[in-house]
């Protein structure tokens, strides 16, 4: 009786193993052995035995003909085995094509001699065997088989082996499948040479069957493993050899670079199948989990992604594993955006570093400080003598980048209360125009470690996979605390005024420095401060450790804060100590011995001390501060807020003069943004027939352009000229030539439909065909209407800037046309999904800047100011609330750039 099965592999040209159709309930199906009868080929070799000549060939024969393919086969007879599977001699054919027939045909095989007497379908074989031999067909080939080694276990120099292969492509065939994710393969060399390598699959772990009779597989595991078998078992794949099963990073582990690894046993790697990475539909299928710290290993192609995603597949679908997985994140977040009471997502200023792995941020909205955990990061303990070198080159990393910058920051979990450890947030947070994770540059940097999550944990960072990618590239480069070097600790810095009589050795020689510079690294109150002074600023005494002292603000004297719950604050004590903690704390000053810092008094917590305060040379700033606008909302020390006295110094605003142009508002587009020589912009003016008819013309240049046209031999582009050039993204663009230089074979070029401005080799640079020619250039010079960014020489201008760059780049905005000075516009920009514009005619952009002390009203470049009164009440109000809030250059003083 002839029955059916699925061709599951190969063992030799003349031996098949057979599995039926899974179960009803999807059981793995029952495997046989099926001989080919009558036929007999070379056997593959093993750990013991070599390959037979042409064993390999022949077997390659058979499984390319038959392998996941239906076969119809007759079992003649069996004989007993020891194990559960049934082993059968007999015929087979696949698609009425008979395998042993087949394999006479093509030479891979050889009529077994038998004692009885032949019958019609041996002598039909015999003349297909005499047919080949003739032919000279597979192993009658008379220049002999390929030589070639083979070698059965796994390279003997594993980390050689993995440095020399590592992210190349190498053509396999996977002879076993272990479980699910475990794979054994054939690698083919370019040498010729057969290799056998265990590859891991990457990113992705199935659970493990059982490896002893009798024992159960884990749940999941033979489905895991039936899935990988019945789609790669002797199938051919393409295998990339990402690293060795390294244990995970630890940071300070004594003597671990000390011996090299031993050979490895299994490598982890990535298995591609004409059909995909196997691992993907692993875990789509829910056979699979991801394995987090393998993210390192799979950044650079995006494969951590594609997992996630297909994790996110099957949690969806509780498919298998994932059976009883809730799909919504186990976080204390709340739904409403909202983490205990307080914003979830909120701008603020880092005012403190208080580790490698915690910060202090003031919520721009509330104006309350919050003390966050980086998620899923651990920095770098400074009680541990090994790790107090890193924790605190870690703590300066973050004081650079962050202190007093601005940061967005968006709390992922909350930490719970553990022992001696408080309830935390634990935050993303992200600053700069890139939007940096400041946690993924500490651990690139190798200056914190990535937190190993359990596998059911879903508080971590929404970045884990980047963080483990970065600490992959710190462990490789040996950055940090993963360079095995113990560096000693940093010593405590002394300090130089801990009594009278030493501060008083110092003194002269620091009044003849002049200015030194310092850190401040603790407030104590509105006017004394802790300084630890940087060693390049003491040229004159060449320190022999880092020293710190005591700096008290000479001329004024800010109230006192209670020492001990026994005692009271004086009057605004505490309002003086936060406003110094935030303004000063950790931050690079200077200071001169016997100077004063005017800022206390600027904001009003602290008093003119008239003994200290009559001897120095700016006493007359001290007693009579710069005017400043006061509001119910500003606290003083020393004297009260008339509200009466102020609205009557309010003066109604100006009639509209008529002299001022017509309102024009267009929908605009800010295409480039110039902060060289200069600050400035470019916009198209959009809904116009000019930008339909650039969409099409882009079309055509690019079509244009994608058949080579080479520069005239002549060809010298000169200042003026309108060609045709490639820009930095290697496409190419209408430009105007804006300088050029035949020596250094380069021009700089403005590329007139978008504004940039870029410098271009002569050899990009091709004459504009005149088809090119009619349609304007489509970017627009243009400034902001009545109002400048701070000036370039300001510490302030790069945070305006990139300010400007936030609210407006690549953004459709309102623009109103205030004035035309040449072909520049001047533009009060408007944010049309901004809820105040909608209510506020005047609310602006330009204002916007203004009231975040990141610009100032330009009376020198804006000659039409008086035009518009309305407007310039709107943007006064603005510079009084940026003076109020310290906010920006107003942040030491309410003192505005030169006018």
């Amino acid at each position: 009786m002839s029955l059916k099965a699925i061709v599951k592999s190969v063992i030799s040209g003349d031996t098949l193993v057979l599995r039926g159709r899974t179960g009803p309930q999807g059981q793995s199906p029952k495997e046989r052995i099926l001989h080919l009868a009558d036929v007999v080929a070379p056997r593959m070799g093993n750990q013991t035995r070599e390959d037979e000549p042409w064993a390999f060939e022949s077997r390659d024969f058979l499984r390319a003909l038959a392998v996941g393919k239906e076969i119809s086969f007759t079992s003649t007879h069996s004989f007993p085995s020891n194990d559960d599977v049934t082993r059968d001699f007999g015929i087979a054919d696949i698609g009425g094509v008979d395998v042993a027939s087949e394999m006479l045909k093509n030479g891979w095989a050889k009529v077994k001699e038998s004692k009885r007497d032949p019958t019609e379908d041996d002598i039909r074989k015999r003349d297909i065997e005499v047919e080949a031999k003739a032919t000279g067909k597979g192993l009658w080939n008379s220049h002999g088989p390929q030589a070639r080694a083979v070698h059965q276990t796994m390279p003997t120099d594993s980390q050689a082996f993995v440095s020399e292969w590592k992210g190349k492509s190498i053509d396999a065939l996977v002879e076993q499948v272990r479980d699910g994710s475990t794979l054994r393969v054939r690698l083919f060399m370019p040498d010729g040479e057969h290799q056998m390598a265990n590859i891991a699959l990457a990113g992705v772990r199935c659970a493990r069957t059982s490896s002893k009779q009798g024992e159960p597989s884990e749940p999941w595991a033979e489905e895991a493993k039936f899935f990988t078998e019945s789609r790669l078992l002797q199938r051919s794949v393409r295998v990339i050899i990402l690293s060795l099963p390294t244990s995970t990073a630890t940071p300070f582990q004594a003597g671990a670079n000390s011996a090299p690894p031993p050979p490895a046993s299994i490598f982890i790697g990535s298995v591609l199948h004409p059909a995909g990475n196997v691992a993907e539909h692993l875990v789509a299928a829910g056979l699979a989990r991801v394995v987090d710290w393998h993210a390192g290993m799979l950044a650079a192609g995006g494969g951590m992604e594609r997992l996630r995603a297909a994790e996110k597949v099957a949690k969806e679908k509780r498919a298998c594993l994932y059976a009883n997985v809730s799909t919504a994140s186990a976080s204390t977040t709340h739904s409403n955006g909202a983490v205990n009471g307080n914003a979830r997502v909120f701008d603020g200023t880092v005012i403190r570093v208080r580790s490698g792995d915690q910060i202090s941020v003031i919520d721009k909205e509330s104006g309350k400080e919050r003390r966050l955990q980086f998620s899923s990061t651990k920095g770098p303990k400074l009680s541990d003598p090994k790790q107090a070198y890193y924790a605190q080159e870690a703590r300066e990393f973050l004081r650079k980048k962050l202190i007093g910058k601005h940061v967005k920051v968006m709390v992922d979990f909350i930490r719970p209360r553990d022992g001696e450890y408080e309830e935390r947030e634990c935050a993303t947070v992200r600053y700069g125009n890139q939007n940096s994770n400041v946690a993924e540059q500490l651990v690139e940097k190798g200056l914190a470690s990535v937190v190993r999550h359990r596998r059911d944990d879903e508080d971590r960072s929404p970045d884990y996979d980047k963080l483990m990618a970065a600490e992959q590239a710190a462990l490789a480069e040996t950055r940090g605390i993963h360079s095995g070097k113990e560096q000693p600790a940093v010593k405590p810095p002394v300090n130089i005024s801990e009594s009278g009589a030493r501060a008083t050795t110092f003194v002269n020689g620091f009044k003849r420095q002049g200015k030194l510079s310092a850190v401040v690294d603790y407030v104590a109150s509105g006017s004394r401060f802790k300084c630890v002074l940087k060693l390049s600023s003491l040229k004159a005494l060449p320190p022999k450790d880092n020293q710190s002292l005591t700096l008290v603000l000479n001329g004024i004297r800010a109230p006192r804060t209670a020492r001990n719950p026994s005692e009271r604050s004086e009057p605004f004590g505490q309002e003086a100590v936060d406003f110094a903690t935030r303004r000063y704390m950790q931050r690079d000053v200077e200071f001169e011995v016997d100077t004063v810092d005017k800022s206390g008094v600027k904001e009003g917590l602290a008093s003119v001390h008239s003994f200290s305060a009559d001897g120095l040379s700016w006493s007359t700033q001290l007693y009579t501060p710069p005017k400043q606008k006061p509001s119910k909302h500003n606290k003083t020390y020393g004297r009260s807020y008339d509200e009466e006295a102020e609205k009557a110094a309010q003066a109604p605003p100006a009639e509209d003069d008529p002299g001022r142009l017509k309102s024009e508002y267009l929908d605009v587009i800010i295409s480039d943004v110039r902060a060289e020589n200069g600050f400035s912009f470019s916009v198209q003016i959009l809904n116009t027939e000019g930008i339909a008819t650039l969409e099409k013309l882009m079309r055509d240049f690019s079509l244009h352009h994608r058949v080579a046209h080479p520069s005239p031999s002549n060809f010298v582009p000169k200042a003026g000229d309108l060609v045709s050039a490639k820009f930095s993204d290697g496409s190419w663009y209408r430009a105007r030539i804006r300088r050029a230089s035949p020596v250094k074979k380069e021009a700089e070029v403005t590329f007139i439909d978008y504004g940039n401005q870029d410098s271009v080799s002569f050899s990009n640079i091709r004459p504009l065909d005149p088809k090119f020619r009619s349609l304007p250039g489509q970017a627009q010079d243009a400034r902001l209407s009545f109002v400048r960014l701070v000036a370039s020489e300001s510490e302030y201008h790069a945070d305006a800037v990139q300010r400007f760059r936030q609210l407006c780049e690549g953004r459709k905005l309102v623009a109103n046309i205030d004035y035309k000075e040449g072909t520049t516009l001047h533009l009060r920009l408007i944010d049309p999904n901004d809820p105040v514009a909608t209510q506020d005619p005047l609310a602006c952009i330009n204002a916007d800047l203004l009231r975040e002390g990141l610009a100032s009203i330009d009376r020198k470049g804006c000659k039409y100011l008086s035009a518009y009164p309305h407007v310039m009440s709107k943007l006064q109000t603005a510079v009084a609330e940026a003076k109020r809030d310290r906010a920006g250059m107003f942040e030491f003083g309410d003192v505005e750039e030169d006018e």
